[in-house]
């Protein structure tokens, strides 16, 4: 009888999946993974011991400003997939605003997905941008993969992509849904929150706690209320970014439970970090958003744990240092550098501190993603045919995040100094090493990742 030989056999590991947790050897085959069982037999090209490691699926990264091209020296697409696959990222999806052009037609979608072929060492995914004039261009953008559009119901920050206005977001929705891909929005109310923050520094009160007044938990209800309402009357599939209160999150679970198809995320910055730790650490914890007094940080967490909060990314939004420094703490760019700690929260703050899941871990960074984005059904899984898409974790190992473990283009976050446990040893993408103790393996080899044609039904999510 003749012995199997893998490409790849990683022995001994901890598996998790969302359907629970067990102790196996993989093996790869060709990118995907060919078997899973105790003490496999057969030989292999290469061995990865992982005895005292968990191997959690990939972590697919739904929402990072990468910049490039055009702002790449905010970030770029090097350096992010670098500070993704260190913290056991195997897969991002690509914001269309930062970048100059922004991503809001064929022409621009070309430039930044050969600036992703060329250096990003994980896989990717792109959005589409819906501002307002380019619902022309929605259709070549879906025909060239995009994996939905991204909208900004209050102002981005940023010139060159515009808030859309209610009549650009319906008629947005209704092209949409005909394509079959989902509308992602930033939820605020511009009309609220603009009037709030001109009165506020109108009178020469430009500080922390007056950007924070000024984008009240009211701003972001009303604005998801309005979106949902527009998905129930289009049929369009919404996706609410960077929730960052309960009751925000209450409303989508409760549209969902009415039959819209809606769904929602949060982000590490939320569960982790409050309106004090943003009044204490200034614009490095910046965002909108902005961060929510502790009781609405408790009701994420417990929507989290009940599932009514299916996933958690990122939302990395990096900008070099001086743009941070402004006496006018509305004038700092908003933005939290964070996707290579995605993880590393998650396993600190929720599994070792609360006791969440491992599953509900995987879940949230990895397969609920994958199937709400209707990616391929080998991403996102720990399973016979996925592509072997790994993040080896030693969940006994303890540190304190210093700004030079970071790979990002400029060395700065709110979790530096912070002391965390479960380390990322190793990353793997289809079975390559992209990063291991430390160090980044190259070269890059990302792949484009698309969605299939249809948007999952409902009870498939």
């Amino acid at each position: 009888m003749t012995m199997k030989t893998y490409d790849l056999v990683i022995r001994g590991g901890t598996l998790v999946t969302v359907n629970g947790i067990r102790r196996a050897d993989v093996a790869v085959v060709d990118e995907r993974i060919v078997a899973i069982s105790p003490e496999l037999s057969g030989g292999a090209q290469a061995v990865i011991d992982a005895y005292n490691l968990h191997i959690f699926p990939g972590v697919i990264d739904a929402h990072v400003h990468f910049n490039e091209p055009g702002r790449t020296f905010w970030e770029g697409i090097a350096s992010g997939s670098s500070a993704l696959a260190a913290g056991g990222a195997t897969a991002f999806f690509d914001m269309p605003l930062n970048a100059h052009p922004p991503t809001i037609d064929a022409a621009s979608f070309a430039e930044k997905l050969a600036a992703a072929e060329a250096s990003s060492y994980v896989d990717f995914g792109l959005w589409g941008g819906l501002v307002p004039g380019n619902i022309e261009q929605l259709d070549e953008l879906a025909e060239r993969g995009v994996v939905g559009f991204k909208a900004f119901m209050s102002n981005s920050g940023i010139e060159d992509f515009q808030a859309v206005d209610d009549a650009t977001l319906y008629q947005g929705m209704q092209r949409s849904a005909q394509l079959g891909r989902l509308v992602a929005v930033h939820a605020e109310n511009d009309q609220l929150t603009a009037a709030l923050a001109q009165e506020a520094r109108t009178q020469g009160r430009v500080g922390v706690q007056d950007y924070l007044a000024s984008r009240p938990v009211v701003a972001e209800l009303e604005a998801i209320e309005r979106a949902i309402t527009f998905a129930r009357e289009t049929g369009c599939a919404l996706h609410i970014v960077h929730v960052s209160s309960g009751r925000g999150v209450r409303l989508v679970a409760s549209a969902r439970a009415q039959g819209v198809d809606v769904s929602c995320e949060t982000c590490p910055h939320y569960l982790v970090l409050t309106e004090e730790d943003m009044v204490e650490l200034g614009a490095l914890a910046k965002c909108a958003p902005p961060l929510r007094a502790v009781d609405e940080q408790a009701a994420l967490w417990q929507h989290l744990f009940s599932g009514t909060l299916p996933m958690v990314s990122s939302d990395h939004s990096p900008a070099p240092f001086e743009m941070k420094e402004r006496p006018d703490f509305f004038e700092a760019w908003g933005g939290i550098s964070g996707c290579q700690s995605l993880l590393a929260l998650l396993l600190t703050e929720g599994y070792h501190r609360r006791h969440m899941p491992l599953s509900l871990i995987a879940a949230a960074t990895s397969e609920f993603v994958a199937r709400r984005f209707q990616l391929p059904p080998y991403k996102g899984r720990l399973e016979v045919g996925a592509d072997a898409d790994f993040a080896l974790i030693d969940l006994s190992a303890t540190y304190q995040l210093q700004s030079h473990d970071l790979f990002y283009r400029h060395a700065h976050s709110p979790y530096v100094g912070r002391d965390f446990r479960g380390r990322v040893v190793r990353t793997l993408v289809r079975g390559r090493t992209v990063f291991l103790d430390g160090k980044i393996m190259g070269p890059p080899g990302g792949h484009f990742l698309q969605p299939f044609p249809l948007i999952p039904s409902l009870e498939s999510i």
